[in-house]
């Protein structure tokens, strides 16, 4: 497998080793020796899986506070997504920076997501299923939220006018949000 150091500390891209042939491919999603053998120590202990169904979907961005925060290690099983990750560690020299990837089906790409930051994304395509493990069970206590389009992040997202829940669409700006990590 090959890990790809994103620009924010902490965030990592990770593309598998995979196997393809006439049949199609097999590849470990997930193997704890390996992700061990390149420094990443995670107790995942819950998976959760969302589909979209339209193209357009936005769902963040999304963290859990102390002490129920979450690392997340993100893939997509069908379809593709523009994932993106802010820096909301205070004293970070990264914090309110944001960094995005493009993860799909076809590149099998996953990305990890630390403690720390929020996380978001949105469909690039319809049917889109998005798979992820994380290393915290969900606390609907600890559950928070940016605005997907707060002006001062300023993030690139692929549509002006997405599909959103009511919980993202009346999310705080990142100024006015509770959060709680140190940098």
């Amino acid at each position: 497998m090959n890990v790809i150091k994103g620009k924010l500390e902490g965030v990592l891209l990770i593309e598998p080793k995979v196997h393809e042939d006439h049949r199609g491919f097999f590849m470990e999603s997930y193997n704890y020796e390996l992700f061990i053998k390149n420094g990443i120590d995670m107790n995942f202990i819950q998976d959760n899986h969302s589909l979209s169904v339209q193209q357009g979907v936005i769902r963040g961005m999304h963290y859990q506070l102390n002490p129920r925060a979450q690392t997340k290690l993100v893939r997509v099983v069908a379809g593709s997504i523009w994932d993106v990750v802010v820096d909301i560690r205070r004293g970070s020299p990264t914090f309110g920076r944001w960094e995005g990837f493009e993860l799909s089906a076809a590149n099998k790409r996953q990305l990890l997501v630390p403690k720390g930051f929020a996380h978001g994304f949105c469909t690039l395509t319809s049917d889109t299923q998005v798979i992820y493990k994380v290393d915290e069970l969900y606390s609907a206590e600890h559950d928070r939220g940016i605005l997907w389009n707060d002006p001062k992040l300023n993030i690139e997202w692929p549509f002006r006018e997405p599909v959103l829940s009511e919980k993202d669409r009346v999310a705080p700006p990142l100024d006015q949000a509770d959060y709680n990590f140190i940098y």
